[in-house]
């Protein structure tokens, strides 16, 4: 493996463990951070070799318990690169905790984009045809050879992102220490992360109104309003609200139960 400013510490067994660890994404995923839990326990044994203090520890605990979504047979690639950058850190090199997170922020939306459409709508439709046309002539092997024709390639790729994520940071983070750009990395990566989580409100955040003015062909939409001052002002609005809450640190449970029953409650009078 790759050295940096204070030795490679990461192994070959190190990156094992990640690429049998990520096994449990699609185990353990909700709607708050969906899968945070799986991500923490992923690259728990790398915190724990990296950080030897309680403190260190839980400090990068806490920024991998943020939330992340990411297709699970490219999640080892991002993995691998906060590995590496959790290396780079412990090691004492010029990165912080931000840049970390900033990073798996940047990185989810782009490769999600790419795994959903590889695996998950391609790949999964032409080896489950295969299977279904095996199967429907009465061969049970039908569901034995899908499969195989699926899992054997996803995680094929799953294990060699581990090991590639991993490399390729070790290398990139040895060049930007080299050319002193780690402070404009940090800066870039937190920009491309704040338009992924814009993109993620716009796509996964519904918020409209049927209110109008007037009656009739005269009447003016409300909505058709607000979406020419800024598409999604409604969303953006409401996740901005539910952010400011969630940094009074109440009980998510009780925030989530409030939010469907203000929704309800808006349906119900016609207001959302």
């Amino acid at each position: 493996m790759s050295s940096k400013e204070g030795g490679s510490k990461i192994t070959k067994s190190d990156l094992n463990k990640i690429f049998l660890r990520s096994m449990t994404f699609e185990g353990s995923w909700d709607y708050e951070r969906q899968m945070y839990l799986a991500n923490a326990f992923t690259l728990g044994p790398i915190i724990k070799k990296l950080y030897p203090s309680k403190e260190d520890r839980a400090d990068a605990l806490k920024r991998h318990l943020e939330f992340f979504n990411i297709t699970p047979y490219l999640a080892t690639l991002v993995c691998g690169i906060v590995t590496a950058m959790e290396e780079m850190k412990a090691n004492g090199g010029e990165i912080g905790g931000e840049a970390i997170s900033n990073v798996k922020t940047s990185l989810m939306g782009p490769l999600s984009g790419i795994g959903d459409s590889l695996f998950l709508t391609t790949w999964r439709t032409v080896t489950a045809g295969i299977g279904c046309s095996i199967a429907m002539q009465g061969n049970p092997l039908g569901a034995v050879l899908f499969f195989l024709l699926f899992n054997i390639p996803a995680q094929a790729v799953r294990y060699i992102c581990a090991i590639k994520g991993y490399e390729m940071g070790s290398k990139l983070l040895v060049k930007l220490s080299e050319t002193n750009i780690m402070k404009r990395l940090t800066r870039l990566t937190g920009v491309v992360g704040m338009m992924a989580v814009g993109a993620m409100i716009a796509s996964m955040v519904s918020v409209t109104t049927p209110l109008a003015f007037g009656s009739g062909d005269e009447a003016l939409a409300i909505q058709g309003v607000l979406d020419q001052i800024m598409p999604c002002l409604l969303s953006v609005i409401a996740t901005a609200v539910i952010y400011w809450v969630m940094g009074k640190k109440p009980n998510t449970a009780v925030v989530l139960v409030s939010i469907v029953v203000f929704s309800i409650a808006c349906s119900a009078v016609g207001i959302l």
